[in-house]
């Protein structure tokens, strides 16, 4: 029987180089702080865009990780 409990975020990361590399920035960076990371959900994915060119991939994530029980 699974008695845990998860708590659910939103982050968004940013890259250079891929809405991939983005979404991998915010698992690498989330995971230095937050215990336990279960799943990463891609949410939405956006290009900020200057003079015509794309200059940044962003990639919306919902991160779960586990709850310890004291």
């Amino acid at each position: 029987m699974f008695d845990s409990v998860y708590k659910v975020i939103e982050l968004v990361g940013t890259s250079d180089k891929s809405w991939e590399d983005a979404a991998k920035q915010v698992v690498a960076t989330a995971g230095k702080t937050l215990k336990d990371l279960r799943i990463a959900e891609i949410v939405q994915q956006d290009m900020k865009i200057e003079n015509g060119k794309v200059v940044a991939y962003r990639t919306k994530v919902r991160l779960s990780f586990k709850f310890e029980k004291e």
